[in-house]
């Protein structure tokens, strides 16, 4: 599974025999936590928009973000993070989300909708493939995975930030207590870290080194986002190396 979802979520990504230049990077977020028994569909939903890659003229690439206010709750998910409820709650002062919840999707940092419909999201990244954005390009340094090269731009007059998602493509739990207590969950394209690494206002240009969470990360997402659960305006996604055990991680 692991081979097919690194394929998928290359930093342009292309469905079987279109054109890449056909398709537009969309990011896809979604807001869940292992300790909510609504949650695994929405997980499910997640699994087949990126493998399947099902809306003409999009390539979706996709945050898995694990919310902490479910962790006093009966079960800790180990994926957990107060930030990931600091950016989720960002989202919720713009309209027309208003509310946090889970399982939440936000597409493009513009379309907030229940993350279990897929139909919903695919209509949300069909729509947001269409609108006037970004381009982002990211690359690793040759010897330098921690490093990466990265250009983007996005329509001038816009104030925006350059943010670093790091991502681990698979994982299982087994979740032993709360809502979904005896089950085996599985999640893709978890979000370990993200951070900001730059802003500007219409492009940036510069080398980035990657920092916390890169030990668990099979990948880096890149994308330009207005500020404070803003638009997303681009989105690269590019594959990294994890150290195997007992390897000397190159960016400590």
């Amino acid at each position: 599974m692991k081979t097919l979802l690194i394929a998928l979520a290359t930093s342009l990504g292309t469905a079987a025999g279109a054109p890449e230049t056909s398709r537009v990077p969309v990011l896809v977020e979604l807001f869940t936590s292992e300790g909510c028994s609504s949650c695994p569909p929405a997980d499910a939903t997640l699994t087949h928009l990126l493998r399947d890659q099902p809306v003409p003229g999009a390539t979706i690439v996709a945050l898995s973000e694990h919310v902490d206010y479910w962790d006093d709750l009966g079960w800790r998910d180990p994926f957990s993070s107060p930030s990931f409820t600091l950016r989720q709650e960002a989202y919720a002062r713009r309209p027309p989300s208003g509310s946090v919840y889970t399982p939440q999707l936000v597409v493009g940092g513009a379309f907030h909708l229940l993350g279990s419909k897929e139909d919903a999201a695919r209509a949300a990244i069909a729509a947001a493939a269409t609108e006037p954005g970004g381009e982002v390009s990211a690359s690793t340094l040759p010897g330098a995975e921690a490093v990466l090269q990265v250009t983007a731009r996005w329509p001038a007059g816009v104030e925006a930030e350059v943010l670093v998602a790091l991502v681990q493509d698979h994982a299982t739990s087994r979740v032993e207590r709360g809502e979904n207590a005896g089950r085996t969950l599985e999640h893709v394209a978890i979000a370990r870290a993200v951070y900001p690494v730059g802003s500007g206002t219409g492009s940036f240009s510069g080398r980035v080194r990657l920092a916390e969470g890169r030990q668990e990360a099979d990948r880096a997402v890149v994308f330009v986002q207005e500020r404070d659960g803003g638009r997303v305006h681009g989105v690269a996604s590019v594959e990294l190396h994890r150290p195997a055990l007992g390897e000397t991680a190159p960016w400590r």
